[in-house]
């Protein structure tokens, strides 16, 4: 079942194609990988199988409710590599449930060289990126305009808290332990430095709303694809949990 967000025109994503499973599976073990590699310890439902999800109940809520979990999406691109992402949501609130006062949100991503998600800004979130290891990331900013199109005003973003007035659509390089804070209607790109190996980085966010609050500059992107089932599942998506 596929999930659309609200979207712009500027840009066409043509008829979604599904993600294969096995595609997912690959990522979700580059990732894990990568992350050990790097001296990340992801919490204990990170390796969760399909069979321990069977017998989980109600006190795995929160997993389910917050969407925490492993993420792999090709936004309905058909192009994995080019666009697409791999993160696990450490920790999250959410407006869908009542019973959830966490203000914050927090993400690994897993950065191969090039892979990036579609243009977008977020109505309400405002987010740090941080490259925590391996290569460098770029990060390319644009304000957007009242009619959700990429605009050519400067702006003046905030890295590692030091003021930077840059030019629209201008990219900012940030090497492992630096960071770039943006802000709501701040449309965004950011992918692994080409040359510079695979990276690690971690969003550091307002609570995030997949569902409401993503902004693509891509007619037909969405959020959460369909999947294609080539193989079995190894884990569960953050969208798939079953019921309590």
């Amino acid at each position: 079942m596929s999930f659309s967000n609200m979207n712009t025109k500027s840009e066409s994503a043509g008829t979604p194609t599904p993600l294969r499973r096995s595609v997912i599976n690959r990522s979700i073990r580059e990732a894990a990988e990568l992350f050990a590699r790097s001296g990340i310890v992801l919490p204990p439902f990170a390796s969760w199988s399909v069979a321990e999800w069977q017998r989980r109940g109600a006190e795995a809520d929160e997993i389910r409710d917050c969407m925490l979990g492993w993420d792999v999406t090709d936004f309905g691109s058909g192009d994995f590599a080019r666009i697409g992402r791999t993160l696990f949501t450490l920790r999250n609130g959410t407006t869908r449930k009542p019973g959830y006062r966490k203000t914050y949100a927090e993400k690994l991503l897993f950065d191969p060289e090039n892979q990036r998600a579609p243009a977008h800004y977020h109505r309400s979130k405002m987010e740090d990126i941080i490259c925590v290891a391996g290569g460098n990331m770029l990060v390319q900013l644009w304000p957007a305009t009242a009619d959700d199109q990429k605009g050519d005003s400067p702006l003046i973003v905030k890295v590692d808290g030091i003021p930077r007035p840059i030019a629209a659509g201008e990219t900012i390089r940030l090497k492992p332990g630096t960071s770039v804070c943006i802000v709501p209607r701040t449309i965004h790109q950011f992918w692994g430095e080409e040359g510079t190996g695979l990276a690690v980085s971690r969003e550091i966010s307002s609570v995030c709303d997949d569902w409401n609050d993503n902004v693509f500059l891509v007619v037909g992107g969405v959020r959460f694809p369909q999947i294609l089932e080539d193989e079995p599942r190894e884990r569960y998506l953050c969208q798939e949990y079953p019921s309590a």
